[in-house]
């Protein structure tokens, strides 16, 4: 199968593994592979399956993309956007000590547009309300149960779920996956109203982010992680996650603890661009004190 090839010029650092990591739903994604310098994503794309294989240059900063499959030249012209490329940080203008450190030292770390957000959305809803680690079980075993191998030389790599096949499932099969009714009735939903989900992807991050809550089941978390992502919104911010309030709120005000309210108030000064502080926040590894109860897993297919 002939590849397309295209090498895209930086308009300046990329780190490419920090850039897509919160693409990869951790270590066993079949879909995705990540390497320092390197990365292979499966996908599908309006005009069917792609592989996309992104290469740092170091020598030149430029990232050269290669794309196989029926896919392949819708995935080659939206590269620049998956790599990073089209992220725009003007305007963003860190406030407090601790974002202007992240800022100068993760310099290529930057958002993601993929303009695919039902790619983001199946996996963003099962990460409702359960630990990571039980997300991202339940989508590596959605998508190995509806294993299509990924065109192109990547041996193993498998195409995210078809939303047409998930839709399909009754909710009952989904229970193997570690999710209960609730969320896989979400899922089929959603992927019943795929082709209208994936048309907002050409609408702004506010409005899109407005319109993926008007779907049962979708809240402004789930719609904000989704903008992220799909659409490289710099000012999508987590609100109602688990973690991130209280990141926040120890990064920036050394309070061990905090709010939605008063994360978003301190957040106040990079409006426009409190997604990206989200974005630094987990790429520089930052963490609040880690006491009290903690959220534990449970096995929701042995139930």
């Amino acid at each position: 199968m002939d590849a397309q090839l295209r090498v895209m010029p930086s308009p300046g650092p990329v780190d490419l593994a920090r850039t897509l990591f919160p693409l990869r739903r951790g270590t066993g994604d079949p879909t995705m592979r990540i390497g320092i310098d390197q990365a292979w994503r499966a996908t599908r794309t309006p005009d069917g399956p792609a592989t996309v294989h992104l290469q740092l240059d170091p020598s030149t900063g430029a990232v050269l993309v290669q794309t196989w499959g029926t896919g392949a030249a819708w995935a080659l012209d939206h590269a620049p956007g998956l790599a990073g490329l089209l992220d725009d940080d003007r305007g963003f203008e860190p406030v407090h000590e601790v974002i202007r450190q992240l800022h100068r030292r993760l310099r290529g770390v930057r958002l993601t547009r993929t303009e695919r957000p039902m790619e983001a959305l199946i996996p963003a809803v099962m990460e409702q309300k359960v630990t990571g680690m039980e997300a991202r079980r339940a989508y590596r075993r959605l998508s190995v149960a509806l294993a299509e191998p990924a065109p192109g030389p990547a041996d193993g790599l498998l195409l995210p779920p078809d939303p047409a096949a998930v839709a399909a499932l009754p909710y009952h099969a989904f229970h193997p996956f570690g999710l209960e009714r609730r969320r896989a009735e979400v899922i089929r939903h959603l992927c019943t109203n795929a082709t209208a989900i994936e048309a907002l992807a050409a609408l702004p991050g506010d409005e899109a982010r407005a319109r993926f809550t008007t779907y049962p089941g979708v809240g402004e978390w789930t719609a904000a992680e989704v903008a992220r992502l799909a659409l490289g919104d710099a000012d999508a911010i987590s609100v109602g996650d688990y973690h991130l309030k209280n990141v926040v709120a120890w990064a920036l005000a050394r309070e061990p603890r905090g709010t939605d309210e008063r994360m978003l108030e301190l957040l106040e000064p990079y409006r426009g661009h409190r997604g990206r502080v989200q974005l630094l926040l987990e790429a520089g590894d930052i963490h609040a004190p880690k006491y009290g109860p903690r959220m534990q897993p449970a096995a929701i297919e042995r139930i």
